[in-house]
């Protein structure tokens, strides 16, 4: 790893998802907005919402997304680490199941009355855009 790298890791209860050791900047959304972290950036810690996770590597030409379902980030000392209950890389992503999903959420929606049933169909909606938007960038 060089002065203008940092090590990225994305965690889930399953294990890692991801491990790049030579990223020069990842793009994060966290609940307080957009964040870009690089080498060297000053330590934080930030809760993460459903979104991609994006990772590149400009040395090398490695542009990575992962689609995650929220979780943390923690960065300092050059290594960022991302914890979340749920993380795909974009490759790896069912985009048909995807759109299945996305479907019956929206049906969900339509037919739910209960507020926490409204409430894990917007969930399921979120996580299911966000899964195709990582998947085929739109």
């Amino acid at each position: 790893m060089s002065e203008h790298s940092l090590h990225v890791k994305v965690v889930t209860p399953n294990g890692v998802v991801f491990d790049y050791e030579t990223a020069t900047l990842v793009v994060l959304s966290t609940t307080g907005g957009e964040v870009g972290v690089m080498a060297n950036h000053a330590p934080i810690i930030s809760a993460l919402k459903v979104s991609e996770v994006k990772i590149v590597d400009e040395a090398n030409g490695v542009e990575e997304r992962l689609a995650v379902s929220g979780g943390f980030a923690e960065f300092s000392s050059n290594v960022l680490t991302v914890v979340s209950d749920a993380a795909e890389r974009a490759a790896d992503i069912d985009v048909t199941r995807a759109e299945s999903a996305k479907e019956r959420a929206e049906r969900r929606l339509a037919e739910e009355s209960s507020v926490r049933d409204v409430e894990r169909a917007q969930v399921a909606l979120l996580r299911a855009a966000n899964r195709i938007h990582v998947a085929t960038g739109k």
